[in-house]
């Protein structure tokens, strides 16, 4: 036997190999991809016998079958009646033509994108970094006195994590309903766990898609990367904010990150917690029904709004066609702020081409995020963008997190998407796209003041890089739909 083994172990990997790379072929030319991940994963596998598969296997499926667990919440909530916003706050596409033509398109687009109506009556307030972020959120915290819903994705444990445990653990303490969602990859960027700390407290917790190996997966895909909380299903804050020191630049962190995050009122709280219930019913099975977590809502602002929830399921390319559809109706300006900047051809082609038509298309960016090799990787596309006329600006440290898309001084778009392959098809993602030019025009002065407090890319600096940095960037680019 062993003799047989030692002359034709050669034909039977082969005959292995051979079988492995053509499942995997299959495989993913039926699955629904972009054509570039088709032909990276197809090459892999042919390339790298045996090894390319498996990580074929490991990383290039999408195993997440959520489709049963949001049809059984959406069928329980029909029968409880809940989650139906009155129809006084709806706003159809043609009430919005009479106020703001040019922006009737983007209602009707949104409406087929996200089967959401948009919605009246909301206030939402910008919140600079976790200065002014988690004093609010933690007051929100202590206020509740029926339910509390926190999902986020870095819970971090440090002194501004400890606040927020102790909050939790003292609403718990005094009956209100808590339920935290912690992505099982960010739990574990600080030590000791927070699912861990939070089970101990007594406070209800889950992590979303657990792995066997948290730290070899820190850069893996599939992961809950939005920030909600909701506090008796009335007050809500998103954007792009994590749980962590760094955010509360008075406290003079190591490590001081910018960002923005949102306090939302106003029936689209509606939205958050939907966004919310369906994660929490996924991980951890409960269904969250009735009054106590999805109250009447009544107008209380200027804003209309509509949710936007994007994942790698049902809502994949929500938001990227939400882009995409605000991008075609830009007019005058596109004011964009995003940590990673690594979208798909279809993205830069729209963003040259409102360049090309007239419109100021002004796209921020650290000068240095903390991550290398994705400053590597943007480089070799800003050429192509600066030279199409789109304006490109570095802002300089501390490195800014923020995550913004503002049009003509009348459309935003918040939340917690970057402009990269992970976040726009990989991960799950939770914006907000505003119809108000108040809000528009102040999150507008908030990029042009990041714009005065850097300096802007010129195309003649980009041509003369050095060909040993422009070779290094180029080969980081080619992992770009894996970062």
């Amino acid at each position: 036997m062993s003799s047989f083994l030692a002359a034709f172990w050669p034909a039977l990997l082969s005959a292995v190999h051979l079988v492995l790379a053509i499942g995997v072929t299959v495989d993913a030319v039926l699955r629904p991809r972009h054509v570039a991940s088709v032909i990276g994963w197809v090459g892999v596998a042919w390339l790298a016998p045996i090894i390319g598969p498996l990580l074929y296997i490991g990383f290039g499926v999408n195993r997440l079958q959520r489709a049963a667990v949001a049809l059984s919440l959406e069928s329980a909530w029909r029968q409880e009646g809940i989650y139906h916003p009155p129809a006084t706050v709806w706003v159809s596409a043609e009430e919005l033509a009479a106020r703001s033509p040019e922006l009737a398109g983007m209602a009707r687009l949104g409406a087929r994108v996200t089967h959401r109506p948009l919605l009246a009556g909301n206030r939402i307030t910008p919140l600079e970094n976790g200065d002014e972020a988690f004093p609010a959120m933690l007051a929100a915290i202590d206020a509740a006195t029926v339910s509390l819903t926190l999902l986020t994705y870095i819970f971090d444990h440090d002194p501004v994590g400890e606040r927020f445990l102790h909050a939790l653990r003292q609403a718990q303490a005094r009956g209100v309903l808590v339920r935290v969602l912690i992505d099982a990859v960010g739990s574990r960027y600080g030590s000791p766990n927070m699912v861990a700390e939070l089970r101990r407290a007594g406070v209800p917790v889950a992590a979303f898609l657990p792995t066997r190996v948290p730290r070899l997966f820190q850069y893996a895909n599939l992961r809950n990367h939005r920030k909600i909380l909701v506090a008796d299903g009335r007050t809500g804050f998103t954007g792009g904010m994590n749980i962590r020191e760094g955010h509360w630049l008075a406290r003079n962190s190591a490590s001081p990150v910018r960002c923005l995050h949102f306090r939302v009122e106003g029936p689209v709280v509606g939205d958050l917690q939907r966004a919310f219930a369906m994660d929490w019913a996924f991980a951890d099975r409960e269904q969250l029904l009735g009054d106590t977590w999805f109250p009447e809502l009544e107008p209380v602002g200027p804003v209309l709004a509509r949710g936007v929830p994007d994942g790698p399921d049902a809502d994949i390319d929500n938001t990227p066609e939400v882009i995409l559809g605000a991008l075609s109706v830009a007019r005058h300006r596109v004011g964009i702020v995003t940590p990673y900047f690594l979208p798909d051809e279809t993205l830069l082609r729209a963003l040259q081409g409102a360049a090309m038509r007239g419109v100021v298309v002004d796209i921020v960016l650290p000068a240095r995020s903390n991550i290398r090799i994705m400053d590597w990787a943007v480089m070799p596309q800003l050429l192509p963008l600066v030279h199409k006329g789109c304006r490109i600006h570095f802002t300089p440290a501390p490195f800014d997190h923020t995550k913004l898309l503002v049009v003509d001084g009348a459309w935003s778009l918040i939340g917690s998407t970057n402009w990269d392959a992970r976040s726009l098809r990989l991960n799950f993602e939770f914006n907000i796209e505003c119809y108000d030019p108040v809000l528009a025009r102040q999150l507008e002065a908030l990029v042009t003041a990041r714009i005065a407090a850097g300096h802007r890319v010129g195309l003649d600096a980009l041509r003369q890089r050095p060909i040993t940095l422009r070779l290094r960037d180029g080969l980081a680019r080619l992992g770009a739909p894996y970062l």
